[in-house]
């Protein structure tokens, strides 16, 4: 098949005050059209750097030292500018990372659509406003055509990222690079873009490159797989050939380090340290460092490329023509207690509701309530996991923030060790505070930027009068420091000198110097690559063996869940429809909506990464409605293949299963699962 976009040995230069970085590094690949070329690896690998060399978007210190770019029969590189602004949006479009700073806050969403629309396809007015109205509802925006014109403040992470896609498909590309597309999206929305891009690339015959961390949408989506470690391309091969059998040890420690519940009350396999810096000499392996397979000759020659059956790996074990590798789990030690029996409750949540309302008008009269919490009930016991779970919008975040008063509740009760606690007494707030912290889903932006780590992690002792006097605040900062990996001397950096995964660290550090007794973390995994995952999941198992902590788990991760969950809740539209413990509520679901997030997760196993086509149904049923317009009955039932009148009726109220499982649904038959992949 004749390739669409062939890179040969592409080279990027990065020029510091430290010297030269060299994020890519002689890297050749190719992408027919119609195929989704996937280039894996962790953070820092040179991935994002790739994708921005072949749009030539690279930034003003980084320049393209050597090879070359062709697509069709086009050579970017020797492009004039002039023609490579109409590639740009046109022939290749793009997705890129965060959404967030990528869209403009002060234009609305079909102002730039629009822009996109009138470069590449000559539309203005109301063919560009009908258009744009098209792109939203392809990407799965709910009321379309009246959220045009709203700014991308008024969006949730998961819709900006949709609104970017809707603008790279404006100019109906031929080649798409998607640059972490589903990162930041919980499963049933990131199973809906992975159906949205499959069936736009069938459509139109476009070719994909897709960057990512994620082995789940390499196995859902990807045609062939290329491994990036350190600027370095080290292995590539099919989809299936990849996941059966990884060849390269950092292959098969990234598989070896995803949770699941097989590694349930284990440590997980985490790599260790990070990737090396790239504005040093390579002599040897680039991976040596990590490598539980480190040869003599690793250290001082780099290997060569080896095919082995259909794949090709960069790797001095495969010198001798030695037989692939199959992949393994590594078994490393287990915690302490796998089992953790619960005590008495620390933590009771009773009927939480919080609405806010909707203001129009001049007079900005309330015309209407969102009920982004309604009727919640919780219950966390010392040195246990609750894991709340489901889509994007649900109310997981608001039921967090409210336990902590951040958001004032509207209704509800709340018992901390048990005494009520009441909203206007200050003093008890303060003191729940002390004992409840909270790690926020993006720590970037929840750290001060102006302030260094060592002065963030004292902050929360100075306010709530905790930690002793200055020197033993000190100390407490250094022990934690280490305690999560960093060194002490790092105390005096600011929050930008860290990477992604030690901001996350840092984040629960600043939770940790108080003492607290609950931790709430708002997903907390959600933008790390694997690696990195094991690594903090690591450390919040060990926090919490040792200090008995309790985790309020608020994600949309569920293979995290299995992993790191005693009882999962998992809500829907501001209520919760199914509770138990996790391995019944995961394993036996209950409510058809429990079953559809099941279904729309991405697996990593072998037998069915071999076996799925690329582009297959994921078996999500339909857009949840707007949570201005809840339906009647059950909320679920718009989007349920078991509805029937009672369900249109009447919310079910919860039903006791046995063994602290109870669900809230109509249907009492054990009913096979609905959603299917």
């Amino acid at each position: 098949m004749a390739a669409l976009l062939e890179v040969e040995g592409l080279s990027v230069d990065i020029r510091g005050a430290a010297g030269v970085a060299r994020p890519v590094d002689d890297l050749t690949l190719s992408i027919a059209a119609g195929e989704t070329f996937a280039l894996l690896g962790e953070s820092g690998c040179g991935k994002s750097m790739t994708a921005l060399a072949i749009a030539r978007l690279l930034p003003e210190a980084a320049a393209i030292v050597g090879g070359r770019v062709r697509l069709g029969d086009d050579e970017l590189l020797r492009l004039p500018e002039a023609r490579m602004r109409g590639v740009r949006g046109g022939r290749i479009g793009m997705i890129f990372q965060e959404p967030a700073a990528s869209l403009n806050p002060v234009m609305t969403v079909a102002a730039q659509i629009g822009e996109a629309l009138a470069l590449h396809r000559g539309l203005a007015g109301a063919a560009a406003r009908e258009a744009s109205r098209h792109l939203l509802e392809a990407v799965g925006i709910p009321s379309a055509a009246a959220r045009l014109d709203d700014y991308p403040f008024q969006f949730s992470g998961g819709m900006k990222q949709r609104v970017m896609i809707a603008m790279a498909l404006a100019g109906e590309p031929e080649l798409l690079i998607a640059d972490e597309p589903t990162t930041a999206l919980d499963v049933t929305i990131q199973a809906q873009v992975l159906d949205l891009l499959a069936r736009l690339q069938a459509e139109r015959d476009m070719a994909m490159l897709l960057i990512t961390h994620d082995l789940g949408v390499v196995a859902r989506i990807a045609h062939r797989v290329g491994l990036l470690y350190a600027g370095e391309l080290i292995e590539s091969g099919r989809r299936e050939d990849f996941f059966a059998t990884p060849l390269h040890p950092y292959a098969q420690r990234l598989f070896a380090a995803l949770p699941d519940g097989a590694v349930r009350g284990r440590m997980l396999a985490a790599l260790p340290g990070g990737v090396p810096p790239l504005d040093r000499h390579f002599t040897g392996c680039r991976f040596v460092a990590r490598c539980p397979r480190v040869l003599e000759r690793c250290r001082i020659d780099a290997p060569a490329w080896h095919a082995v059956g259909g794949q090709r790996v960069r790797c001095h074990l495969y010198d001798g023509g030695g037989e692939a590798r199959t992949r393994q789990r590594l078994v490393v030690d287990a915690l302490t207690a796998s089992n953790r029996p619960a005590g008495a409750p620390l933590l009771e949540v009773h009927d939480l509701a919080v609405h806010f309302p909707v203001k129009k008008g001049l007079l900005r009269r309330t015309v209407g309530w969102v009920r982004a919490v309604d009727g919640v009930g919780l219950c966390l016991a010392p040195g246990q996991t609750l894991a709340l779970v489901g889509e994007s919008g649900c109310g997981k975040t608001t039921v967090g923030r409210a336990i902590l008063q951040l958001t004032p509740p509207t209704a509800g009760r709340m018992v901390f060790d048990g005494a009520t606690l009441r909203p206007r007494d200050r003093a008890a707030v303060r003191n729940m505070r002390r004992a409840v912290q909270m790690v926020f889903q993006d720590p970037f932006a929840s750290l001060n930027p102006r302030l260094c780590i060592g002065d963030i992690l004292e902050e929360g002792m100075v306010s709530l009068e905790v930690g002793g006097d200055a020197a033993s605040r000190r100390r407490i900062v250094d022990e934690l420091l280490e305690r999560i990996g960093l060194s002490p001397a790092m105390r005096w950096r600011y929050p930008h000198e860290f990477s992604g995964g030690q901001r996350q660290r840092i984040a629960i550090a600043r939770a940790l110097a108080v003492s607290p007794r609950i931790i709430i973390c708002d997903e907390p995994t959600s933008a790390l690559d694997v690696s990195v995952q094991a690594q903090l999941l690591n450390l919040m198992c060990e926090l919490q063996q040792e200090r008995g902590l309790a985790y309020l788990f608020i994600t949309h991760n569920l293979a995290v869940v299995r992993y790191m969950a005693d009882e999962v809740a998992v809500m829907y539209l501001g209520r919760i429809v199914e509770q138990g413990p996790a391995a019944r509520v995961l394993d036996a679901p209950a409510h058809p909506y429990t079953r559809m997030l099941l279904a729309a997760v991405p697996r990593v196993d072998a037998d069915d990464a071999q076996t799925r086509a690329p582009g297959g149904k994921t078996g999500v049923v339909a857009e949840p409605p707007s949570p201005l317009a809840q339906p009647a009955g059950c909320h679920f039932h718009p989007r349920c293949p078991l509805a029937d009148d009672a369900c249109r009726a009447s919310y079910p109220l919860a039903r006791d299963l046995g063994g602290g499982h109870s669900v809230c649904c109509f249907r009492d038959e054990a009913s096979p699962p609905a959603f299917r992949l």
